[in-house]
């Protein structure tokens, strides 16, 4: 009985995350332990590794297993400086993956703005991926920002129907913040909107 009263403590917030705290399921102590990492040691990131995130993503729910994404890997020192910008973190990178929606794989009229959901799925799947290979991630937005959006598709020759949503910079971390404790029971309703828990 030990065991489930713990998670249900855990659940209802009342452990307090630290860097210290380690939940005895893996997957939620990945989960749970994520932060963004924005600097990174000069060793490369394997091929192996950028495979694995890469199926990482591609793992994540679409809607009806549409699947309307591309990824492009940039490993290259000169197009990760270009692709940069304002964001230096992505210069310092071993790699930096771009989740775009490809518009030709998406669905008709207004269901295909949930390509958007569908790339954000993939993008998180990839984030915890790098992590549990001791890799530090960050996710930084392109999509809606046109300026952003017209900017990466330059520097990736991306034709129209690809639409670059995210850029995510990974490396092997130079840094180890602490992660932060978000449970905030004030954000969570039951069965309504301000419903309290029976």
């Amino acid at each position: 009985m030990r065991r489930p009263f713990f998670c249900f403590m855990a659940m209802m917030g009342v452990l307090t995350l630290s860097a210290q705290s380690v939940y005895e399921n893996e997957v939620i102590n990945n989960i749970m332990t994520r932060t963004s990492i924005r600097q990174y040691t000069n060793e490369p990131v394997s091929k192996a590794d950028i495979e694995t995130m890469l199926r990482a993503g591609m793992a994540a729910p679409t809607a009806v297993n549409k699947q309307p994404w591309h990824f492009v890997a940039v490993t290259n020192k000169e197009k990760l400086a270009e692709l940069a910008g304002r964001r230096g973190m992505i210069k310092q990178a071993g790699v930096a993956i771009v989740v775009c929606g490809n518009l030709d794989k998406a669905m008709q009229g207004k269901a295909q703005e949930y390509w958007i959901q569908d790339c954000s799925a993939a993008t998180e799947n990839i984030l915890l991926a790098a992590k549990a290979l001791g890799l530090g991630a960050v996710w930084t937005g392109c999509y809606p920002m046109d300026d952003r959006v017209t900017e990466v598709s330059k520097v990736l020759k991306l034709p129209e129907t690809i639409v670059p949503l995210c850029v995510i910079a990974i490396g092997h971390p130079a840094e180890q913040p602490t992660p932060k404790n978000k449970w905030k029971p004030e954000n969570v309703s039951y069965n309504e909107f301000g419903g309290k828990a029976e």
